[in-house]
């Protein structure tokens, strides 16, 4: 081999390399991109298969899906309190900018309730549902659409050894008449507009006189606002999206009125 073949070859090489290495800065700033967490906690990986699953033209499968985010390394706890509902969040986003049609979205939506209740009785069917402690009713009232939402709530107040009815689109009437009839220890109301806050103070002033052992009565779902401010206009007694919190609110309280 001549020294200028043998410097060709080089040259090529260099070439070669010196074309792939901006593919491969990209293809890497791609992966670390969509291994990056969100805000939330989520991989964003994660939730890009979720979403993709739920939006595939093929059937969907929820126990092969649930099976597959377990390959993320994902507890059945973040699939049901995290990757469902940012999954729903993202196809809501793809709705907004025009890249999913409301049929993807409502499709996509379904799938995930589904996925919901195959991870939710996983969870029961392994054991890690605790001894029913208190019971609950989580309303999402007339008018409110969010729906996944309010199920994933039931979900976790059921992890959290919490007896759940939930409520969908009742009439006051229907809500309060739940109250009286079950005696629930909470009852959790999810809202999503300003609008609906009206409304919400109603219901909350009618299960008050209707009742004589009122239950904690809590709000949360998509609404944004002054919390304090929230709070003093419907009624309840506390205004959160946790249901960690409702529960140790309602655990305290039930715990001073039996020391009494």
């Amino acid at each position: 081999m001549t020294h200028d073949e043998q410097y060709g070859r080089t040259r090529q090489a260099d070439v070669a390399s010196a074309d792939l290495e901006p593919l491969a800065a990209q293809v890497i700033s791609m992966l670390c991109e969509r291994q990056t967490v969100s805000a939330a906690g989520a991989r964003q990986v994660a939730v890009d298969y979720l979403v993709r699953a739920c939006v595939a033209p093929a059937g969907f499968d929820p126990v092969q899906v649930l099976d597959e985010l377990r390959g993320f390394r994902l507890t059945l706890d973040a699939v049901i309190d995290l990757y469902i509902p940012q999954a729903a969040e993202m196809l809501g986003d793809l709705w907004k900018s025009s890249d999913l049609d409301f049929a993807g979205v409502t499709v996509g939506a379904l799938r995930l309730q589904v996925l919901l209740g195959e991870a939710a009785v996983t969870v029961e069917r392994t054991g890690i549902a605790r001894e029913v402690a208190l019971q609950a009713l989580v309303v999402v009232p007339e008018g409110e659409q969010h729906f996944l939402g309010a199920c994933v709530l039931a979900a976790q107040l059921r992890r959290l050894g919490c007896e759940v009815a939930v409520s969908i689109s009742e009439t006051r009437r229907q809500i309060t008449t739940r109250v009286i009839c079950d005696q629930p220890d909470m009852v959790l109301i999810s809202c999503a507009r300003i609008a609906a806050l009206e409304s919400v103070s109603r219901t909350v002033k009618k299960i008050k006189s209707s009742v004589e052992r009122v239950p904690v009565l809590a709000l949360g779902g998509p609404l944004r606002g002054n919390a304090d401010g929230i709070r003093d206009q419907t009624g309840v007694d506390l205004v959160t999206n946790t249901a960690t919190d409702v529960v140790g609110f309602c655990t305290k309280r039930k715990k001073a009125l039996s020391g009494r």
